[in-house]
């Protein structure tokens, strides 16, 4: 992914074909360590896949842990990594940002070099964060939203109730989201919002919208998901349950999956900022290969990473805002408007085949 086309000379060849070998038995050997919060919901599924997929393709080994939004769990299985001398990390996401820490820093005593992906713990040092980035995706989200509202309102933005779902308050992912969201939502005096608490699950999304409803019944003008993936179906339903049309609130948010692009389809949410979950995956697994098999040319704070007909491209390499290290910010495109709901380099779509 990162590699370099270089000239060959006839004596290299058969010095390369020498090193070729003694190169992949050495990638047969490497092992890879992998930690998530919770593999369950798509977007884990995803970055699993993307993870195998480019594990498979480099000879690596990896051991995938799911951590089930257990801390304690999370940390033991990172103390096993240890213990088993996993040559690198993987680290899909945690529960507590700041709790991992103390797991973090025992890998970065060890000198086991770390990549994360879906979050980044909140100290310690992480070679790479491998993510789009959750407050700017929300702003880009939140405006889509406001041009929802727009486009129903003759152009113009009026007074009224906007519902917040939001997920698990406290949360660092639902921080960032809700920041993205106010920055822009803030520029609109005129909007009421209100926070229902949704918790990254369908269940508590449909009871809180279904109260807010209620409680704010003919006032809502307009409903922001921040994780249609796994909250959307829930708001969906609470507002069709309540009589109402879910088209009629220019629902947006980011995070798509495959229930937020059959919505999309149907006509039921306006905009969602698709997470390109799977190709972290596979960059994230291709920077830590090339880390631990001595790669000298690798992305620097400042570079932007271009590939041709990459969805999640140009992604711009910056300083990590939550630890040591650097953060690959990959491009997140707004569906349907940027990149159609069906567009086949869409992770929803090369899993759903």
């Amino acid at each position: 992914m990162f590699q370099r086309t270089r000239a060959l000379t006839i004596f290299g060849i058969a010095v390369l074909l020498t090193l070729s070998l003694v190169g992949s038995v050495q990638a047969k050997a490497l092992v890879f360590g992998m930690t998530g919060r919770d593999m369950t919901p798509p977007y884990a599924r995803a970055i699993e896949a993307g993870a195998e997929k480019k594990a498979h393709e480099l000879g690596v080994k990896l051991l995938l842990k799911d951590s089930q939004n257990d801390i304690l769990k999370q940390l033991s299985h990172i103390d096993s990594f240890i213990v088993m001398g996993v040559d690198a990390v993987l680290f899909e996401g945690t529960i507590d940002t700041r709790a991992i820490v103390r797991g973090i820093e025992k890998l970065n005593k060890k000198g086991i070099p770390i990549v994360a992906l879906d979050n980044s713990p909140e100290g310690g040092k992480v070679a790479y964060w491998v993510s789009f980035d959750i407050e700017d995706a929300s702003r880009k989200a939140a405006e889509s939203f406001i041009g929802g509202i727009k486009a129903k309102h003759e152009g113009k933005i009026p007074e009224g109730v906007v519902l917040e779902i939001t997920g698990a308050l406290g949360d660092g992912f639902a921080n960032d989201c809700t920041k993205g969201f106010d920055s822009v939502l803030n520029k609109y005096p005129g909007l009421t919002v209100v926070q229902g608490e949704g918790k990254w699950n369908n269940i508590d999304s449909f009871k809180r919208t279904s109260d807010l409803l209620t409680r704010y019944k003919g006032q809502i003008i307009g409903i922001y998901v921040h994780t249609p993936d796994i909250m959307g179906q829930g708001v969906v339903q609470a507002i069709e349950t309540a009589g109402l049309n879910p088209a009629d609130y220019s629902i947006s948010g980011i995070c798509m999956g495959p229930e937020g692009r059959e919505l999309i389809k149907e006509g039921k949410i306006y905009s969602i900022v698709q997470q390109p979950a799977m190709a972290s995956a596979e960059i994230g697994v291709q920077l830590l290969y090339d880390i631990v098999t001595g790669k000298t040319d690798l992305p620097k704070k400042g570079e932007i990473l271009n590939v041709p007909n990459a969805h999640w491209s140009p992604a711009p390499i910056v300083d990590n805002p939550r630890c040591n290290g650097l953060m690959i910010k990959l491009n997140a495109p707004v569906v349907p408007q940027e990149v159609k709901a069906d567009d086949p380099r869409l992770w929803e779509n090369i899993l759903t085949k």
